[in-house]
């Protein structure tokens, strides 16, 4: 637990809590809308169901990171055919706290296609650069200040040997200074390094290994039930009034709590996703070390559709990932250094639903993709495996159960048309759209500023506003919205 977080903790022994405003969930969305109206003199309360962790508490990355900060360790599911292994932050700062800090505007297309489709007011490109420039500067958001990791160039040097675009993301990081030859070393700007600090220091309170239930309109308030939990010590009940609530749980877990509380018109039944595909790539020389850290090239030649990535590749990550291909197991272990895993995320046209289940915490997730989805998937994933097989790889082995390491160009022929149901293992960091924002009284959850269609003085700020998948990696898009509506409804915008 930081100091900062110790002077402004909120007792669990006051088990009756009054407050102007609550907001429940600590990631992005709830971070910024928590600073501000705590800056600008407001009484808030800062919710989260996860522990109070400092970022250091563990190394980024590992296997004591996914017990700490991940729900239910990472394993997570959307079921359908394939299921969708997706990950959610349970933690102050949620995913901001775990994910890579990889950071992109919202294309302006997507914004367009909102405004049209949703009937989003005020949400041009132009209506956000105020927005996105002051949150870039508020996390730092930089190019690499040296050298990339060696896994990373990789596949910047096969997408330009077949003359595809690719580029470096920037990321919200802090780096030391180094020798511009070495990969430089820093600090990922997380929730718990910028925005909540600065909530706590303007008075906001935290309340952290707290669980929410249900939320309740009363004629003057609302009346927030569910209870504190130290680890495993016995659950203590707890209840909040406050006159304003903003539900940041995120693309799962807000849809969840609302339909506990039976709040359901448009809620919870448009879950978007980018569906990912990787491929461990195994090469002759070392391209992976301890201390790697994040890649940060991406290929966008077939963007929207498709994009290219290197992902987090750690000895941990990499042990998970060959689960697909049981006999080559020892083949990380020895050859780690050698291996990376790369991924093909698809925009995709399917999508799903979240619903409770009696006597159950976490809700049912269904997620249908098309079988537009399974060709385009496929059509990545060999591209992909092209672009890999010009930057010299030796071996790929693809997420797909029960096949062959791929050795050769050749061997692209081998992956069928259409991915197949049941072999394909399909993963996602990026999870959004499940309560879209908008005037479109036909589709949308809440309107253009994040405030649930026929309730008082209840808002979202999450994720789960966006109305579909952007392509991108959505965060950067999350925290622009945020400052937007929460500078709306202190009358600033």
């Amino acid at each position: 637990m930081s100091k900062q977080s110790e002077l402004n903790l909120i007792s669990p022994s006051e088990s009756h809590l009054n407050v102007e405003i609550a907001i429940i969930g600590s990631g992005p969305g709830g971070a910024i809308t928590a600073c501000l109206l705590a800056e600008a003199g407001r009484d808030v309360l800062l919710i989260e169901e996860g522990a109070d962790l400092p970022l250091e508490s563990c190394q980024p990355f590992s296997v004591a990171e996914m017990v700490q900060k991940y729900r239910n360790g990472g394993l997570t599911a959307a079921f359908g055919q394939p299921k969708i292994q997706y990950v959610e932050g349970r933690c102050v700062g949620g995913g901001s706290e775990i994910n890579s800090g990889l950071y992109h505007r919202t294309p302006p297309d997507i914004l367009e296609q909102w405004g049209q489709e949703f009937e989003v007011e005020a949400l041009t490109e132009a209506d956000l650069i105020p927005h996105f420039e002051a949150c870039e500067q508020a996390v730092n958001v930089c190019y690499l200040p040296g050298k990339a990791p060696t896994a990373s160039l990789k596949l910047h040097e096969g997408a330009m040997g077949l003359g595809w675009q690719s580029l470096e993301v920037p990321r919200w990081f802090r780096y030391q200074e180094s020798d511009e030859t070495a990969v430089p070393k820093g600090t990922r700007q997380s929730m718990t390094k910028t925005f909540i600090p600065r909530a706590l220091k303007a008075g906001c309170k935290l309340l952290a290994n707290t669980r929410i239930q249900t939320i309740k309109q009363t004629d003057k308030n609302w009346i927030l039930t569910g209870y504190y939990q130290l680890n495993n010590s016995p659950k203590h009940p707890i209840k909040i009034q406050a006159e304003t609530v903003f539900v940041c749980c995120g693309a799962i877990q807000t849809p969840a709590l609302l339909r506990r509380s039976g709040i359901k018109n448009n809620i919870g039944n448009s879950l978007r996703m980018h569906p990912t595909v990787k491929i461990i790539a195994q090469f002759n020389q070392e391209i992976n070390a301890l201390d790697m850290g994040v890649p940060v090239h991406q290929v966008k030649e077939f963007s929207p559709k498709f994009s290219f990535g290197c992902s987090i590749s750690s000895p941990a990550y990499l042990s998970v990932g060959m689960t697909e291909h049981p006999e080559y197991t020892e083949e990380v272990q020895k050859n780690w250094h050698k291996m990376a895993i790369y991924y093909a995320m698809i925009s995709g046209e399917g999508y799903g639903t979240v619903r409770n289940i009696p006597f159950y915490n976490d809700p049912l997730v269904r997620y249908k993709l098309t079988s537009q989805d399974l060709k385009d998937l496929s059509e990545a994933l060999q591209k992909l495996a092209l672009l890999l097989f010009e930057a010299d790889a030796k071996i790929l082995y693809p997420s797909i159960s029960n096949s062959f390491p791929l050795t050769h160009p050749k061997d692209l022929a081998k992956i069928p048309e259409k991915l197949p149901i049941k072999q394909t293992n399909l993963m996602t960091v990026h999870v959004f759209s499940s309560c879209p924002m908008g005037e479109n009284l036909q589709k949308c959850a809440v309107n253009s500023f994040g405030k649930v269609h026929g309730f008082n003085n209840l808002y979202i700020a999450d994720g789960s506003l966006l109305c579909t998948a952007p392509g991108v990696n959505p965060q950067g898009s999350i925290m622009a919205i945020a400052r937007r509506n929460v500078l709306k409804f202190l009358g600033q915008l």
